[in-house]
C-alpha cells in the first residue's frame, strides 16, 4: 500500500537530517601525537626535502616546536624554549629544498601583554637536528602568519596579521588592526594596511582578482575584506561581505577559506569571533549571498576548503574547540542543501587544520591538533573517486 503523501514527506526529511549529521564512512583516523599542551595549530609540508609531506605541530603551553616525519611521524625538535608560541608559516623560500619558517610567539589575547615576537627559523644542515632561530620583529599580537607571493615574482613575502590594535581591550577590541608583510633576507616590516577594526582572527591567500599575484582577505569584527596590491604599489581594500549581522563584538568573521563548486567561487566562513556558524558566500550579481550551513558548533576555530572527492566541487572542512571539540566535512550536492559529516567529536578539540595530500594517492587527507584534547591526528582520505 503507497504510503500518504504527508507520511512520505516526514520520513524524506528525516532520512535527510540523518544524512547531514551521520558520521563520515570515508576517512579513517590515526593518532600521531599525544600530550600537546595547548595544541593550536598544524602545518603540511615538506620539512625534509624527500618528496613525502611531513606535518608541523605547534603547541602554545608547549616550549618546543616540533615536527613530525612521514610516514612513520618521528617527532623532531625544531626550536626549544620559546614561550606562548601562536602561529608559523612555511615555505622554501630560497630553493634548497628545505623550506624556510616565520613563528610568532610570546602571545597573549590582552595587547597589553602581548609582546608579538616574530622569528625565523632555517636549517643548519640537517633538518632533524634544532634549527636556526632568529628574531625579527616585535609586533603586539602577531598572531597569524603566512606566505604569500603578493607581486607575483615569484618570490614570496611573509604576511602577519596580529589579532588587534595596540589599544584594544576586552571586550571590545575598539583599535584599527595592523597587516604587515616582511622580505626574506632584508626582513624589515612593511604595512599593507590598518583598516580592520577590532579582532583581527582569520586571513587566507588567493589570487582573487584573477591578476597572477596573491591577494590577502581577511575575517575581522569588520567583516570579510580582500587586500590587493596594484601595479603601482598601492594596497586597496574591497570589503566582500560583512559577516554575522549581530552588534559590536559579536560582529564580522573569525576564520575564512575560499572553495569553488565546478567554475563558481564561494567564499567560506566561520562566525563570529569564535562563532557558533559556518557560513558559505556565493556571488549573485555583484552581491556575496550569505546562507548559514551550520550553527551548533561550539567555538570554531579552523575551516578549509578542498576537492576530497575529485567531483570538481570543493567541501568544506571545520574544526571547533568547546563541547568536547569536532571536526566536520560539508559537503554540496548539485542539488539539494549542504550536508554536514561528522569525522570525529569529543576527542578532538580541533583548534587548528591542514589539508594535504600526506600518503600520495592523489587525495587530501586531513590532520588536525587539539588544544584541550592535546592531540595531533589524521583522517586518512578513503573516498572513492566521483564522477565530475
Amino acid at each position: 500500500m503507497k504510503a500518504p503523501a504527508d507520511f512520505r514527506i516526514l520520513n524524506y526529511c528525516i532520512g535527510l537530517a540523518f544524512a547531514a549529521y551521520a558520521p563520515a564512512a570515508d576517512f579513517e583516523g590515526q593518532t600521531v601525537a599525544t600530550g600537546l599542551k595547548g595544541g593550536y595549530q598544524v602545518i603540511a609540508v615538506d620539512v625534509n626535502g624527500d618528496r613525502k609531506t611531513d606535518l608541523i605541530g605547534l603547541a602554545s603551553g608547549q616550549p618546543d616546536l616540533v615536527w613530525y616525519e612521514n610516514p612513520s611521524w618521528q617527532p623532531h625538535v625544531l626550536a626549544r624554549g620559546v614561550n606562548r608560541m601562536i602561529n608559523l608559516a612555511a615555505r622554501d623560500v630560497d630553493g634548497d629544498g628545505i623550506p624556510e619558517i616565520v613563528l610568532a610567539s610570546d602571545f597573549a589575547n590582552e595587547p597589553k601583554g602581548s609582546r608579538g615576537t616574530v622569528s625565523v627559523l632555517t636549517h643548519t644542515g640537517d633538518p632533524r637536528q634544532p634549527w636556526r632561530l632568529r628574531e625579527i620583529d616585535q609586533l603586539t599580537t602577531s598572531h597569524r602568519l603566512r606566505w604569500a607571493d603578493v607581486e607575483g615574482n615569484g618570490r614570496p613575502v611573509a604576511v602577519n596579521a596580529p589579532l588587534a590594535g595596540a589599544r584594544a581591550a576586552a571586550p571590545e577590541y575598539r583599535d584599527h588592526v595592523p597587516l604587515v608583510f616582511y622580505r626574506p633576507g632584508t626582513w624589515t616590516r612593511e604595512t599593507i594596511g590598518s583598516e580592520n577594526e577590532g579582532v583581527t582572527h582569520g586571513i587566507f591567500v588567493a589570487d582573487w582578482n584573477g591578476d597572477r599575484r596573491d591577494d590577502i582577505l581577511t575575517a575581522s569584527f569588520s567583516g570579510l575584506h580582500v587586500y590587493s596590491l596594484g601595479k603601482g604599489g598601492a594596497w586597496k581594500r574591497i570589503e566582500i561581505a560583512k559577516g554575522a549581522p549581530a552588534a559590536w563584538p559579536k560582529s564580522g568573521a573569525s576564520d575564512l577559506a575560499v572553495g569553488r563548486l565546478g567554475r563558481a567561487r564561494y567564499v567560506t566562513a566561520i562566525e563570529p569571533w569564535h562563532g557558533n556558524m559556518v557560513t558559505v558566500y556565493e556571488k549573485q550579481g555583484k552581491e556575496w549571498r550569505r546562507q548559514v550551513i551550520d550553527e551548533a558548533i561550539d567555538q570554531g576555530h579552523t575551516i578549509h576548503t578542498a576537492d576530497l572527492d575529485g567531483d570538481g566541487r570543493d567541501e568544506v572542512i571545520t574544526g571547533w574547540r568547546a563541547g568536547g571539540g569536532g571536526v566536520a566535512v560539508y559537503r554540496k550536492p548539485k542539488k539539494g542543501p549542504w550536508l554536514r559529516e561528522v569525522l570525529e567529536q569529543k576527542t578532538m578539540a580541533a583548534s587548528g587544520c591542514a589539508v594535504a595530500d600526506l600518503d600520495g594517492d592523489a587525495r587530501p587527507d586531513i590532520a588536525c591538533i587539539g588544544s584541550a584534547t592535546q592531540n595531533l591526528r589524521v583522517y586518512w582520505n578513503r573516498s572513492a573517486r566521483r564522477g565530475r
